[in-house]
């Protein structure tokens, strides 16, 4: 932890570096910019004293997608490491809030991303690329590009903030509602909007596109201590899949509303739900950056 005065118009990180800490305003104000400086430069956000900034950075391993600059004179921050992070939220629960909705938009944006840069792999693979529609031009270049930007430096030692939360089942502690459903029983449906999340105590469920119809495929089995569903609490989107349980299962459904009481009676139970967001949003993080490449390398092949 390190404090920092900045003078005004000072930039504190800058939009492409790689991102190895975090900060808290304690006095003054931060602008959140693209372009900074330049001639299409966009402030994004302008933040206050007590609200923290460059955190999506430190989780994704990814560099700085805005640069940080001080709006007063004297701002000061505290620089925090990677390796604070999870003391850091304990000390500032209100902020584990907003993180995992952070983590929820990010997981959003991000499986867009990779939904798009998956049907360009399929047309490429269909011979499209003859084409080469205007659209699908443009498109080869976007994901092209954010290969040739987007390297992390180490995503197969990526850091893990949540190592040092202590192992739980996720039965243990202060819990609002479990429901038990029979083995066969859907718990949640594809195209179905319900904004909560699940936590499975007991059994084991099956995750499922198509579920019911000729075009039914099993995406995954989760088993005890699995979190599923998370993407639905945060939003108003359709369920993107089928949950049904295998076994008879006991399930914990949590709501968004519950985060603030989990939060005060079950601390641990939100550290484990932003370990789960975390680790997703890098798995599917490399796999973004696995499908850019094989799009970059069929743009090099096609020209």
């Amino acid at each position: 932890m390190v404090e920092k005065s900045f003078h005004m118009n000072e930039v504190i990180f800058r939009q492409g570096e790689q991102g190895n800490s975090f900060f808290r305003i304690t006095e003054g104000r931060v602008g959140i910019f693209l372009h900074y400086g330049e001639a299409d430069e966009l402030k994004l956000a302008e933040l206050a004293e007590n609200e923290m900034f460059g955190e999506m950075a430190v989780i994704e391993c990814y560099p700085r997608s805005a640069t940080a600059a001080a709006l007063a004179e004297g701002t000061k921050v505290t620089e925090y490491s990677s390796d604070e992070m999870v003391s850091y939220l304990r000390e500032h629960p209100e902020h584990m809030l907003v993180l995992i909705q952070h983590l929820g938009d990010r997981l959003k944006s991000l499986t867009a991303d990779y939904d798009d840069v998956s049907g360009v792999l399929r047309e490429l693979e269909e011979g499209k690329d003859r084409e080469k529609s205007g659209s699908l031009r443009d498109r080869i270049r976007k994901h092209s590009d954010r290969h040739n930007k987007n390297h992390p430096e180490d995503s197969g030692s990526t850091a893990e903030f949540f190592n040092n939360l202590k192992e739980a089942k996720h039965s243990e502690g202060y819990y609002k509602k479990v429901e038990t459903y029979p083995a066969g029983t859907v718990i949640c449906r594809e195209g179905k909007a319900v904004r909560c999340m699940y936590d499975l105590h007991s059994g084991r469920v099956g995750v499922y596109s198509g579920y019911g119809t000729d075009h039914e495929v099993k995406l995954a089995e989760l088993y005890p201590n699995s979190f599923f569903g998370e993407a639905g609490m945060l939003s108003d989107e359709p369920r993107s899949a089928t949950v049904v349980a295998l076994e008879d299962a006991m399930v914990e459904i949590i709501y968004e509303e519950d985060l603030e009481e989990l939060l005060e009676k079950n601390p641990v139970k939100v550290e484990m739900i932003m370990n789960h967001m975390s680790h997703r949003l890098r798995s599917l993080t490399e796999q973004y950056q696995a499908a850019c490449a094989r799009v970059h390398e069929a743009s090099l092949n096609a020209e």
